[in-house]
């Protein structure tokens, strides 16, 4: 997993998670007692999402190679290749997203789990990650 970054990845997972769990309209009285509804409205997909914004920020902010080997892993996690193919799927994804990477991955609905899959292949895992650390 040469060209980037752990810690990158990593971030990219935990954030992934934080977006994933995201839902449609669960509390339809919004004008309620957030404390009475269990704050349910916190992990509602209000399409302002602080957290998408950051991760797309922080995807768009890595250089070409980096987005080109993020993609590879996200394949190499949900199976579309595996470790020993790390090369071409690196030329794929750079070929086949070039652009609007960050919303690309965005549209993978287990894009946490694929990294960490992906991650686990070559040996790796987030263990000693720190959020802050980025």
């Amino acid at each position: 997993m040469r060209g980037i970054n752990k810690d990158k990845v990593c971030f990219v997972i935990a954030k992934a998670r934080q977006f994933d769990v995201k839902e449609g309209d669960s509390d339809p009285d919004s004008g309620s007692n957030a404390a009475d509804d269990g704050m349910a409205d916190v992990l509602e997909d209000t399409g302002e999402d602080a957290v998408q914004t950051e991760l797309v920020a922080f995807i768009r902010g890595l250089n070409q190679d980096e987005q080109a080997r993020l993609v590879a892993l996200a394949w190499i996690g949900r199976g579309t290749y595996d470790k020993g193919d790390w090369d071409e799927a690196i030329s794929t994804a750079a070929q086949e997203h070039s652009t609007r990477v960050a919303e690309y991955l965005l549209t993978l609905p287990l894009l946490g789990d694929y990294l960490e899959e992906s991650l686990a292949a070559f040996g790796e895992d987030c263990d000693d990650f720190n959020l802050d650390r980025l």
